[in-house]
C-alpha cells in the first residue's frame, strides 16, 4: 500500500473465519482505527478458511504442523490480495518467511489455560479430576503437563474451534478440556471453566498474543503498525518465540514457554521441556537481560534434560 487507506482504498486485513479470530481481526482494526483515525469503511476485513479449520479428525502434528493455520494468509499476502494478516501468535510457525514482517503485537491478554468440565463433574483444577477421567487436547505441551501431574488421567483428541470442542465435550467425547482464557475472554465467554494458574500450567509461548503481519517490503504498512505495536508485550513474546526457535522443536514437541515482567521492570522466562508422557521434564528461567538469554536457556536446558526429553527437539 503506497497510501493511507481510504474507503475506495482499502486497508485489507486478511484472517481465517473462525468467530475468535474474526473477533480478533476486528480488535485489530479497532486498534488502527483508534491510532490513525481511519474510517471504519477505511479497512476490510477479508475472511479465509485455513486447512487446519477444515481438516479436524487428526492431530496437527500429522497433518504439516503450524503452516495449517497460515497458510492460506501467507499465500494471500504474497500475492497482494491483502495488506495484513492478523493471527494468534501461538498458532505461527517460530521460523517465518522473511518475505513477511511482524510489524505489531496487541496487548497481550490472559496467557493461561482454564479447565472446563462437562455437566456431572466438579474440579476446579487438574488435581481434583476423577480417578481416570479423560481429558481432550490436541496439544502436546498440555497433554504432556496434564500426564505429569496425573498420571492416571487418559488424554484423547480433542480438536476443532471454542465451539466445536465445548460441544464435543457436551456430547461426553471427553470429561474435560483446557482453553486459552484469551479466546474464551475475547469471545465473552468471561464465565467459561476454571483458570489454572501458571505455576501449575505453565502457558505456551506466545499465548494470548495477537500478531499482525505485513509484506517485508511494504514500508507505508509497516509504518501504520507500527503505531499499534504494544512493545511490552513484543519483546516478551519475541523472548519466548527466541527460546523456541533455539530449541528447534516443532508442533509435536511439548514445550512451554513464557516471559512476564517482573514488578522491578526486569524480563523474566520461565520454560519447560517434556517428554511425551510428561514423565520426565527440564525446567528453567533466566533474566531476558540480552538477546542471546533466551538461547543460553535452551541451551541450558536441553544439556540438563533426560534423552527421552532431548530427542523431541531438533537442536
Amino acid at each position: 500500500m503506497s497510501s493511507l487507506p481510504t474507503p475506495e482504498n482499502p486497508l485489507r486485513l486478511g484472517t481465517r473465519a473462525s468467530p475468535l479470530a474474526m473477533a480478533q481481526a476486528h480488535m485489530a482494526a479497532a486498534a488502527l482505527i483508534a491510532s490513525h483515525g481511519f474510517d471504519l469503511s477505511a479497512i476490510e476485513i477479508v475472511p479465509m478458511t485455513a486447512t487446519g479449520d477444515r481438516i479436524q479428525d487428526r492431530a496437527l502434528a500429522e497433518l504439516g504442523g503450524k503452516a495449517l493455520w497460515t497458510r492460506e494468509l501467507d499465500a494471500a499476502l504474497d500475492a497482494g490480495i491483502i495488506d495484513i494478516a492478523v493471527h494468534s501468535l501461538k498458532d505461527v510457525e517460530t521460523i517465518r518467511d522473511p518475505r513477511f514482517a511482524l510489524g505489531a503485537m496487541l496487548e497481550r491478554a490472559d496467557p493461561r489455560d482454564r479447565l472446563v468440565v462437562r455437566d456431572g463433574i466438579e474440579a476446579a483444577t487438574i488435581a481434583d479430576l476423577p480417578n481416570g477421567a479423560r481429558l481432550g487436547t490436541s496439544s502436546p505441551r498440555r497433554a504432556a503437563q496434564v500426564k505429569r501431574i496425573r498420571p492416571d488421567l487418559e488424554t484423547v483428541l480433542l480438536r476443532g474451534n471454542v465451539a466445536t470442542r465445548l460441544a464435543k465435550l457436551a456430547a461426553g467425547e471427553a470429561d474435560a478440556t483446557l482453553l486459552a482464557a484469551a479466546g474464551l475472554d475475547r469471545l465473552g465467554m468471561h464465565d467459561v471453566g476454571t483458570v489454572q494458574e501458571a505455576t501449575l500450567l505453565l502457558p505456551a509461548a506466545s499465548q494470548g498474543a495477537i500478531g499482525i503481519e505485513c509484506r517485508a517490503d511494504d514500508a507505508a504498512v509497516l509504518a501504520l503498525l507500527a503505531a499499534i505495536d504494544h512493545a511490552p508485550t513484543h519483546r516478551a513474546v519475541a523472548a519466548e518465540r527466541a527460546f523456541l526457535a533455539a530449541l528447534g522443536g516443532d508442533c509435536r514437541s511439548p514445550v512451554a514457554a513464557y516471559a512476564h515482567w517482573r514488578s522491578d521492570g526486569m524480563l523474566r522466562l520461565d520454560a519447560e521441556i517434556f517428554s511425551e508422557d510428561g514423565a520426565d521434564h527440564a525446567a528453567g528461567h533466566t533474566l531476558v537481560v540480552d538477546v542471546d538469554a533466551p538461547e543460553t536457556l535452551a541451551r541450558r536446558m536441553l544439556g540438563e534434560a533426560p534423552d527421552t526429553v532431548r530427542r523431541l527437539f531438533a537442536a
